[in-house]
């Protein structure tokens, strides 16, 4: 039985549908969600949907009965993260699972990313569980370019940012459940018992590249403004974005400017099999979602 935990999330789903896909049976499948209503069209598809709520701890013990390997995707809700894990990995303890995945942070233990340090300690508290385990380091998703940046930048002309001349190995959603389900499905898993996995695109990008790929793609001339963060967070507040988040966004950004989100370990092309999607690749799909 492999379990996931956040089935109904943007990732969540895609690692479903990519164990689906691989043709495991989906009575194998549990995903396990907070809100098993919206997870009436997996449950259509003959996948067990179980409620299980990272902030009620009774919830977790059902949801996690019979699982064999687990894929633990990380809580959307900064700040209350690590009590929320600490919940689901002590449910996988007291389960015995076989195997507990997490989808972590590039270079979680080394991150000056603001986001790291709740992702450090899930990593620990599952390394002091004494449960076998694989730490799956996700880098950035491009949706966060194609899905926000890359609309913005349409409608004012340039791609704003702190990162200056720093790389990302960003890569898609679907490249990264690839991954996860690379190492659920894999024959022996626990022969990769405790290995850390360095996740990234093939083709890490600067954000002035971002902005020359909007420009060659959309046939509109965009550039790269780089600021200092404090200015960057306050042009991200003015447009609207929660102060909170935007220093975060920022200080990202920042992180980005030190390498913290760059990888050249290749570590997620060898687990999908394939080369990762490319930045134009990700760029000219998502131009031709958009109106007009």
């Amino acid at each position: 039985m492999i379990t996931v935990t956040g089935a109904a999330g943007q990732l969540g789903r895609l690692v479903v549908d990519e164990l689906l896909d691989s043709g495991l049976p989906p009575a194998q499948i549990v995903a396990v969600v907070r809100n098993p209503e919206k997870a009436g069209d997996l449950a259509a598809r003959g996948v067990q949907v179980r409620h299980g709520d990272y902030d009620q701890p009774q919830t977790l013990g059902p949801a996690l009965a019979g699982a064999r390997k687990l894929l633990l995707i990380s809580g959307s809700e900064v700040g209350r993260r690590i009590d929320q894990h600490r919940n689901v990995v002590a449910a996988a303890t007291s389960a015995g699972v076989d195997l507990i995945a997490y989808t972590s942070i590039l270079k979680a233990d080394t991150s000056s990313v603001p986001l790291a340090a709740e992702h450090l300690a899930t990593e620990q508290m599952i390394r002091d569980s004494g449960l076998p385990f694989v730490l799956l380091r996700n880098g950035w998703y491009l949706e966060n370019y194609t899905g926000s940046v890359l609309p913005q930048a349409l409608a004012t002309g340039s791609v704003l940012g702190a990162a200056g001349s720093g790389r990302v190995a960003a890569a898609t959603r679907a490249d990264f459940a690839a991954a996860a389900v690379a190492v659920l499905t894999a024959p022996a898993p626990t022969d990769a018992t405790g290995t850390v996995y360095e996740l990234g695109g093939d083709g890490p990008f600067t954000l002035a590249e971002l902005a020359a790929e909007i420009s060659r793609h959309s046939g509109r001339e965009i550039a790269y403004q780089d600021l200092p963060a404090d200015v960057y967070t306050k042009a991200l507040t003015d447009a609207g974005v929660p102060e909170a988040f935007a220093g975060m966004l920022a200080a990202s950004d920042v992180g980005i400017s030190r390498g913290d989100l760059t990888t050249d370990s290749g570590d997620l092309a060898r687990l999908i099999g394939r080369p990762t999607t490319s930045l134009g690749d990700a760029v000219r799909a998502a131009l031709v979602g958009l109106p007009g």
